[in-house]
């Protein structure tokens, strides 16, 4: 609905076109459009088309202002006061969504903003003046409220929506067309001078920390391009939640011509209605109907096949119990042939079938891999490496992450798909891409460079600060221009360690980005379904940061895959623990994992019998609500053929298809545990991706130094106690814990520092290691002696590192054998007792006691046997026991989700369970026993 009326201004009337959505209005948008200050009206597409698409796509009550131009006298603040008023207005008004954005196009937005800037603090009467003329009334909006009936305006609007803003003066160009001469004509036109500007006329010269979150469009093409960048730069500065959006090959105003550009054109829009919309809740798990249960499924690649084994396939899938598919992975060439030329055909005959089945479907993005022609169009979206080689195309994964015309490519497609499948029945979620970063996580080519000092400049807001926390005055590496800063590309020696460190978190962000950018889409298009990518939390996989990207996925999802080593079990559950704990208290989603031997080790060896169940109930243990593999049929043909999967080369005459099955019935059985997550233990194993990285890096004591691997031995260890751990985030509440390992915690922030003292002060235990504590979030030490940040915590002091050679080892008092590292302690606090020494003399594990907490440190590598002869003087001070029987210690992990206890075999041989009320009288070697309340009597 569509009408016209005027709200009555300090200047007289002013002419307002209101559009309201065919729903329940969920939010009011106050719209100006653009013009260079001086043309326009409210029949361009630039105000009747935006605010009659923003209506429709985000369910809002849109007031397109008709304000006064500068023309025939007219100047600044004319404008300005026009739009305030209107914004006033609908303000006070209390019929109307609670709600409320300011937003406009090119001198538009400059003038949304100045308003902003403008509003005024509660209790405030609304001016005399300010009424409305001819009000019409209609769905949702009736006439005008009386005098008594108006509110006091609101503070400030929720949000600001701002497309390819001018908001400064002078501006750069970038050479698209537009001169210095015609900008300078506007502003003086607009203020009667180029000097001395007010603030508010441009307003990127205001003071900015009051407004509120900024959604900004940008036109690629833009001379004014730089105005909306520097604004948001302007704003992050301050602390004001910025994002934009880049709209690909348009030019500045595309929004008025809405023809020029479609697809640019419907995602801009896509972009401001999915910032007006009301915020909803996000959804916590899969769309779908029907009782709780755990899924059950894998990967599907039927464009592998013939047509005529769709049908079997899913037949199949039915005798095996499969539940839920992922979809689509690797199919961008199928499903774009040529550019802008789309076959879908396929894919709607796969869902119809799988939906008619039953069969759920976790639908990917195809943009894992881009199709050859878009590589041969576009070369230059091809990563390079470190030594300036092209990463070119062959496998998979061959993108930049931070290239545009990949990007845009990327979006277009991900935005067709959206639009194709949002009501489809069977879309139970949004599978982003695949393992984002498997191959392509760090790229050094011109694109990447360009992003990495974006990324730096809002890191560091100017050279001194980089400067600064580079160290840049060692080897002469102080930077006097943004420009000369390069990603750590190949060099003649160690590069810059905080330039490497920042290069991996900003490796990280890039591809969270890119993720968001769909997600974006995702969310504006269907916001009920869920959106995951799947991660990578396995072995030494590091390069992205999981406990930062878990705040942005509706549900965590997990590719895991065992490698071989003594280890390997418990590895297993160590990454299945964390992914349970990157979102406390909600479900995950195993996504992957195989079912027999996998195709990328140097040797790649079959799982044993009661493997496939037992590392997929591990993961169930730890909190899965889904479990899946890779894939559903064995590919015949690809890099993949001899990778294991559900359906077998062997067909369903296999011992594989007969464990599948097995293992479908048994997920059925368990679907009750769905309402209960993992209940959180007494200790904790702290990871932090920071120190992994920085503990890690060249130029160091030793390169022999794994993080992971002492997190794990700690993990090991514990088990063999018979202990329960959770395995959490560094960002973790650790109140509740009474005692915390935080192996190799290499950086830690003086904020950090502080959570460490006041959890000890709170009565909680700390156990941390060698290579702890040494350097702040820049990379520079601590000083005054290791370890550091933790050194009066620990009450100990260090003055040098003493690692260990290949073969040397330092046997301890206590029998342990310490390898990798050694330190000469010195004890500084009488409260610091020494429970073990080395044999050569000096401390080598001590522990403070901090009223009833304690700080405890371990400086040389024990590994797990080991660490098993000094658990007893950490666990008993904090009064932790193992739960389990003492048989059965180290020989069986223990899980547990509310009343449900999982048994799982640590060995390949028989347990005796007699010792356990409501068990069976044995625990099959590799097996996983699940006792329920009702099992136990």
């Amino acid at each position: 609905m569509r009408a016209d009326l005027e709200v009555a201004g300090p200047h007289g009337p002013i002419p307002v076109r209101v559009y309201e959505p065919a729903g329940p209005a969920e939010a009011v948008l106050v719209w100006a459009h653009g013009g260079g200050f001086r043309h326009g009206d409210l029949d361009m597409a630039e105000a009747d088309m935006v605010s009659a698409e923003l209506s429709g796509r985000a369910n809002a009550i849109v007031f397109s202002v008709g304000y006064r131009l500068a023309v025939d006298g007219v100047r600044y603040p004319v404008p300005i006061d026009d739009v305030h008023a209107v914004w006033r207005w609908v303000t006070a008004r209390d019929d109307l969504p609670a709600r409320r954005a300011l937003g406009g196009a090119s001198a538009g937005a400059a003038l949304a903003v100045a308003t902003a800037l403008r509003t005024t603090t509660p209790g405030e009467t609304v001016p005399p003046g300010v009424e409305l003329r001819d009000a019409p009334t209609g769905a949702g909006l009736r006439a005008a409220p009386t005098e008594t009936g108006l509110r006091a305006a609101a503070d400030r609007p929720d949000l600001l929506l701002l497309a390819y803003p001018f908001a400064h003066f002078p501006t750069p160009m970038l050479g698209h067309g537009r001169t210095l001469d015609s900008v300078e004509d506007m502003v003086r036109n607009y203020v009667g001078r180029i000097s001395d500007l007010p603030p508010d006329a441009l307003p990127g010269a205001a003071r900015l920390d009051d407004l509120p979150p900024t959604h900004i469009l940008l036109s690629e093409f833009d001379d004014l391009r730089p105005s909306g960048e520097l604004l948001e730069r302007q704003l992050r500065e301050v602390g004001v939640p910025a994002e934009s959006f880049v709209a690909p090959g348009t030019t500045h105003g595309h929004l008025n011509r809405p023809h020029d550009v479609p697809d640019s054109v419907d995602a801009s829009l896509g972009f401001l209605a999915a910032a007006l919309r009301a915020p909803r809740p996000a959804p916590r798990w899969l769309r779908r109907e029907g009782e709780p249960r755990i899924e059950f499924g894998a990967d599907y690649n039927p464009e592998q096949w013939p047509r005529t084994v769709w049908a079997d396939d899913v037949q199949a899938m039915r005798e095996a119990g499969v539940t839920i598919v992922s979809l689509g992975i690797f199919s961008w060439a199928r499903l774009e042939p040529a550019e802008r030329r789309y076959d879908f055909g396929w894919l709607d005959e796969v869902i119809d079938l799988l939906h008619t089945n039953g069969i759920l479907v976790d639908l990917a993005t195809p943009t894992a891999s881009p199709p050859p022609w878009l590589t041969t169009k576009h070369p230059e979206i091809l990563p390079v490496d470190r030594d300036g080689r092209t990463v070119w195309p062959g496998a998979r994964q061959h993108w930049r992450p931070t290239s545009p015309i990949f990007r845009e490519h990327a979006l277009r497609l991900v935005r067709v798909i959206a639009k194709r499948y949002a009501e489809h029945p069977a879309l139970a979620a949004w599978h982003v891409n695949n393992e984002l970063g498997c191959h392509n996580v760090y790229d050094y080519s011109d694109d990447a460079a360009a992003a990495f000092r974006v990324w730096l400049r809002e890191r560091y807001t100017n050279l001194d600060g980089l400067n600064t926390a580079w160290g840049t005055d060692f080897w002469s590496q102080r930077y006097g221009e943004w420009a000369q800063i390069l990603p750590p590309r190949h060099a003649n020696g160690p590069v810059n360690p905080t330039q490497q460190l920042d290069f991996k978190r900003f490796s990280s962000d890039a591809l969270k980005d890119h993720y968001l950018a769909e997600r974006r889409i995702l969310r504006e298009i269907t916001p009920d379904v869920p959106v995951t990518t799947n991660f990578m939390v396995a072995g030494p996989i590091n390069e992205m940061n999981y406990p930062d990207w878990a705040a942005e996925v509706d549900f965590v999802a997990n590719d895991h895959y065992t490698r071989p080593g003594p280890q390997s079990r418990d590895e297993l559950s160590f990454s299945a623990n964390l992914c349970g704990n990157l979102i406390p208290g909600r479900p995950w989603f195993l996504m992957e994992h195989s079912t027999s031997a996998v195709n990328w080790q140097p040797v790649n060896v079959p799982k044993l019998p009661g493997e496939l169940a037992r590392d997929s109930l591990t993961h169930v243990a730890h909190g899965a609500d889904g479990v899946c593999f890779f894939q559903w049929r064995q590919s015949r043909a690809g890099a993949e053929k001899f990778h294991s999967a559900m359906l077998p080369h062997a067909g369903r005459s296999s011992a594989i298809f007969e464990a599948v099955t097995d293992l479908g019935a048994r997920l059925r059985s368990l679907s009750s545990i769905t309402t209960f997550g993992r209940t959180p233990s007494a200790v904790a194993v702290v990871i932090d991706y920071e120190s992994w990285w920085a503990a890690e890096q060249d130029a160091h004591p030793t390169d022999r130094l794994r993080y992971r691997d002492e997190a794990l031995d700690w993990y090991t260890a514990l088990l063999d106690h018979g202990v329960r751990a959770d395995v959490v985030p560094v960002a973790a509440d650790l109140t509740g814990y009474r005692l915390v390992v935080a192996p190799i915690l290499h950086l830690v922030p003086a904020a950090l520092k502080q959570r460490l003292e006041d959890y000890v002060a709170g009565g909680g235990h700390l156990v941390t290691t060698y290579f702890s504590g040494i350097v702040d979030e820049f990379d520079h030490a601590w000083l005054g002696g290791y370890p550091g940040a933790l050194r009066d915590l620990l009450g100990i002091r260090v003055e040098e590192f003493a690692p260990l050679l290949d073969g040397q080892s330092a046997p301890l008092s206590n029998g342990a054998i310490g390898t990798l590292w050694s330190e000469h302690v010195e004890v500084t606090d009488p409260a610091t007792k020494v429970l073990a020494t080395y044999t050569g003399g000096g401390a080598a594990v001590t522990r403070r006691e901090v009223g009833a907490g304690s700080a405890a440190y371990i400086s040389t590598r024990l590994r797990p046997q080991g660490l098993l002869l000094i658990l007893d003087d950490l666990l008993t001070p904090a009064g932790v026991t193992s739960e389990l029987p003492p048989d059965l210690r180290g020989k069986v992990e223990l899980a547990v989700r509310g009343p449900v206890r999982f048994l799982i075999n640590r060995t390949a041989d028989p347990v005796d369970l007699s010792a356990v009320a409501g068990a069976p009288e044995t625990l099959p070697a590799r097996g996983v026993v699940v006792l329920s309340p009702e099992t136990r009597g």
